[in-house]
């Protein structure tokens, strides 16, 4: 009679069947695992640990490697202390790596938010273990817990018996609060290096029979980001994904849609040639053979980063590989442009990125960022166009001709005088001093009278002025009192009698609107300058936001001799 054949075992992913059981098996995580072995070594173990990382990096398995070196016995049943190195075959150590130990619990703070579930622990401290050495209670994602559970935990978390222990583990440290992590010992699980990560992989290939190209593994690692779980549910899907008997690098590139390299070094060199539709073209290939848009502008970016990293550090190493072809023909390429360029290539591709990402159709938006690039490579830098603009755009005078008519405007003239700098005027001084309004603000000013110094420069047009009386129209928004302050004011600071009189039409615009008239007339004087003009031209959009004076004296032996002001 023929034996019926056993049930076949369920598949089990690679992130789970390899699973590390012991520190040993943690990869990138030296730091952790040497503070971890001091403690148990010297018995100086805490009470709450704190691990805390991106995903993928070992946290939910380290606390499961501590709640198992807690409690292992040993093979022979005979420990009687935590160790660093636990068997994995007594009881305890087979019980926490099948979750059916009853004093090591394990919670999912995600779905299990509130204080009724903090409170189930808190009145679960209070029991010695039942099989155990200790009680260890594992909360993942523990900054999901509500404020209310989070103060429900606290002081059973800074006194808690002997007997317990809590290991926490979360992605978002921060939204864990200062008084938990006080009553913590906190462990920073880092990413785990390209190149490390790259080599565990040929390890668990080469258990699982599985023949790969270094290439291959290579860019499983950096589509990983550093995540061992990641990569090694990437490495499950390219064997499933692979044909034949070699997993390729072109296999599992087509696998992620990213974009071969070379390609993508081939089209950055087009777009800062101003080849924009050859570069066009070899994007449509690529996107036809399966590359995201969104990566190739992640290639795009990762290869600027790569050249300016080159142009300050020529032995940087990066997004080429060192020695390959493409990293020389970055090196090369790198030579030909200039920082000013690689960074302004940098913040567009930036903005493109974004783009990209939230466009409903990302190839579109990908072209239109190449074709910004493009356009922008052939700008020259600022400094060229500058000095272009000096050398050929202005008129040059030459040294000892007699200089030009100015065409930076002059001050307004305003009823009484010129517009000036006025000097104060001393206390009591005579009216006659008084020649023009600015010469009243200025006396206002030096008596420290500011509200009636803005009232005289923002709501006064002036209509006549002499000695001993002025007459003058009130801005709408003037005070309704402006008449008799000033009267006032006038007579005590020159002890003279002043008739104020109002008028109710004409007067000269404002010093305020005088003002603002000559910046307008100064900035449209300025925007046709030759250089000036230029500059406008050649960016469309451009303003001038402020003239200034420049007084050097490097530069005014080169200036010819102006009475202007500008």
């Amino acid at each position: 009679m023929a034996k019926t054949p056993a049930p076949a075992q369920p598949y089990r992913v690679l992130a789970r069947k390899y699973r590390p059981t012991d520190f040993t098996g943690l990869i990138g995580q030296e730091a952790l695992v040497r503070t971890l072995s001091n403690a148990f070594a010297t018995g100086r173990i805490a009470h709450a640990f704190m691990l805390t990382g991106v995903r993928g990096v070992g946290k939910t398995t380290t606390a499961r490697i501590i709640a198992r070196a807690l409690n292992c016995i040993g093979a022979d049943g005979k420990n009687t202390q935590p160790t660093i190195q636990p068997c994995g075959v007594c009881e305890p150590c087979i019980s926490i790596s099948e979750s059916r130990n009853v004093d090591v619990q394990e919670m999912d703070a995600a779905s299990r938010t509130g204080i009724d579930d903090i409170r189930e622990i808190i009145e679960g401290v209070r029991y010695a273990p039942v099989s155990a050495r200790y009680k260890v209670y594992i909360i993942d994602e523990v900054h999901m817990l509500s404020k209310q559970a989070f103060n429900g935990l606290l002081k059973t978390l800074e006194e808690p018996p002997p007997h317990v222990k809590f290991v926490f583990a979360t992605t978002e440290i921060r939204k864990v609060p200062v008084t938990v992590l006080s009553r913590c010992q906190r462990f920073d699980l880092r990413r785990i290096d390209s190149a490390e990560l790259a080599a565990y992989l040929a390890t668990l290939a080469e258990k699982e029979k599985v023949k790969i190209e270094e290439g291959a593994l290579a860019l499983i690692a950096r589509a990983a980001e550093g995540s061992a779980r990641d990569s090694l549910s990437l490495l499950d899907q390219a064997i499933a994904h692979g044909e034949g008997d070699m997993i390729t690098a072109d296999t599992v590139r087509r696998m992620l849609g990213l974009a071969d390299r070379g390609r993508v070094l081939d089209i950055f060199e087009k777009l800062m040639g101003g080849k924009i539709a050859e570069a066009l073209t070899d994007l449509g290939g690529l996107y036809d053979a399966g590359a995201d848009p969104l990566a190739v502008m992640q290639d795009l970016l990762e290869t600027t980063h790569f050249l300016t990293r080159l142009k300050v550090a020529p032995a940087a190493q990066g997004f080429f590989d060192g020695g390959s072809g493409e990293a020389k023909r970055a090196a090369d390429l790198a030579a030909k442009l200039s920082v000013a360029a690689l960074t302004r290539a940098w913040q567009i591709l930036l903005k493109g990125l974004f783009e990209v990402r939230d466009a409903t159709r990302p190839i579109s938006a990908c072209e239109m960022a190449l074709i910004r690039l493009s356009y922008a490579a052939e700008l020259p830098p600022t400094d060229k166009l500058v000095k272009d603009l000096l050398d050929g755009g202005a008129v040059p005078v030459p040294r000892g001709a007699a200089p030009a008519p100015s065409s930076s405007p002059r001050a307004p003239v305003a009823s009484g005088g010129a517009m000036r700098a006025p000097q104060p005027q001393p206390e009591g001084a005579p009216s006659a001093s008084i020649r023009n309004l600015e010469d009243m603000v200025a006396l206002a000013a030096a008596n420290n009278a500011p509200i009636l110094r803005v009232a005289l420069e923002n709501y006064v047009h002036l209509v006549h002025l002499e000695p001993g009386r002025i007459e003058f129209r009130p801005h709408a928004r003037a005070p309704r009192t402006l008449a008799g302050d000033l009267q006032q004011k006038l007579r005590d600071w020159t002890g003279e009698r002043w008739a104020v009189s109002i008028a109710s039409q004409g007067g000269a615009p404002t010093l305020a609107e005088q003002k603002q008239s000559a910046k307008t007339a100064r900035f449209e004087a300025v925007a046709q300058e030759p250089m000036v003009r230029a500059v406008l031209d050649r960016f469309p959009g451009a303003e001038i936001v402020a003239v200034r004076d420049v007084v050097s004296e490097d530069i005014a032996p080169a200036m010819p001799e102006s009475d202007s002001d500008s």
